[in-house]
């Protein structure tokens, strides 16, 4: 017998993100924040890669395999998300044998539309060798769900947009998942959708920690979490019942979404509003004034 969401809502499940995705109805989650174990070799890489081992899941699947299966867990969050819904997918650029694997290489491959490709900048390098230049970087993918003939979707709101497209904010520490993001991130990310609506679902498959969840439940939404380790979804379950010690992580990133002159006060002071339109010239000074 098909599963309600009711039976998902407000709830850490212990599983394969595949299996318990497809158990989900059909166009009943609003959006999704997710990171999944990024294959990055357990055993083959150095002391600093050898650290990052996820209990109850292997890193280290042929790439064949990996890709095959990302492409199966995005599409089953295809499915569930409903139209004009959007999901923030976390990954990073890896090299093998000095060849370059990209997110691009499996995304390209999913029904999602690729609406925008966001750097994380981690201020921190996870390689030590001096192979490359020290890669601080990650990729958040903005996935979007057309809603009928509608590719690109809604536009953000200023507070939301004028934050770029550069995310700069370090891992999260003091956590036993060996591959945190900070609560900011999927704060930011549902936060700029959602805005000031609330009682959302809002879904993490991989959700590790439990970091999804929290900023889920923080900004007045609900949550669905799966994790195969039952290790992380204990942890999970913990830190959503002492949600309240990281509120104050959560105002610090809303704080950030201000816009502090809005475009119509710009322009009735004369100042530079956009290229093609027009300025007063008495009270605004160009680029090119000394």
């Amino acid at each position: 017998m098909p599963k309600t969401l009711k039976e998902f809502i407000d709830k850490v499940i212990c599983g394969d993100a595949l299996e318990v995705l497809k158990e989900i109805p059909d166009n009943s989650v609003d959006m999704g924040v997710t990171s999944p174990p990024y294959n990055k070799g357990e055993n083959k890489k150095g002391w600093l890669v050898n650290r990052v081992v996820y209990k109850g899941a292997t890193d280290n699947l042929p790439e064949e395999d990996y890709q095959r299966i990302q492409i199966e867990v995005l599409n089953e969050l295809y499915r569930i998300i409903k139209p004009g819904g959007s999901l923030f997918y976390n990954h990073k650029i890896r090299w093998e044998r000095g060849v370059m694997i990209h997110p691009m290489d499996w995304l390209r491959k999913t029904k999602w539309v690729i609406r925008q490709e966001i750097v994380w900048d981690r201020m921190i390098a996870a390689n030590i060798r001096g192979w490359r230049f020290w890669q601080v970087d990650e990729r958040i993918y903005w996935l979007y769900k057309p809603k009928g003939k509608n590719i690109i979707g809604d536009e953000l709101k200023s507070r939301h947009a004028l934050l770029t497209s550069i995310w700069r904010f370090p891992p999260e520490n003091n956590n036993p998942h060996p591959a945190p993001f900070p609560i900011a991130l999927p704060v930011r990310a549902i936060y700029s959708i959602m805005d000031d609506k609330k009682g959302g679902i809002i879904i993490d498959p991989y959700c590790g920690s439990g970091t999804t969840l929290v900023a889920a439940k923080i900004l007045g939404h609900h949550y669905i979490g799966i994790d195969i380790s039952p290790e992380y979804v204990e942890y999970s379950i913990k830190r959503l019942e002492n949600y309240k010690r990281e509120i104050q992580d959560v105002e610090k990133e809303l704080s950030k979404h201000v816009v502090r002159k809005t475009f119509k006060e710009r322009k009735e002071r004369g100042e530079f509003v956009g290229k093609y339109r027009k300025i007063n010239p008495k009270t605004t000074r160009t680029l090119f004034d000394k």
